[in-house]
């Protein structure tokens, strides 16, 4: 896995930490989630800017909100009992197989 793809990877990482910490902090009037959301959102944007020198900015975005997307539904069903229908699943998924042929076959992906 190319470096910039790593660097990436801890960026939704962080990204998914501080949205799933913004649903917990129950619109910051919890301290604790709070600061977590302003220092999880805080990396994750520092890391997608290092990204940002070897990859270009649409794939980049495309990458990150995809996974972030799939990740959050995935948290939000598991941890805050939300529901998923079949038409919202669908969608993530047809959002995964758009990651996959970005990174598979597109030359701009910054292989």
């Amino acid at each position: 896995m190319p470096k910039a793809y790593l660097i990436l990877l801890f960026a939704v990482m962080f990204e998914t930490v501080g949205t799933t910490a913004l649903q917990a902090s129950q619109q910051f009037t919890k301290l604790v989630p709070s600061v977590i959301v302003v220092l999880s959102y805080g990396a994750a944007f520092y890391l997608m800017a290092l990204t940002l020198r070897t990859m270009p900015v649409g794939i980049t975005y495309a990458i990150w909100s995809g996974m972030g997307i799939v990740l959050i539904a995935i948290i939000g069903f598991f941890v805050f009992g939300q529901k998923l229908d079949w038409p919202a699943v669908l969608g993530m998924g047809l959002i995964v197989l758009g990651i996959v042929v970005i990174n598979l076959f597109s030359k701009t992906a910054g292989h």
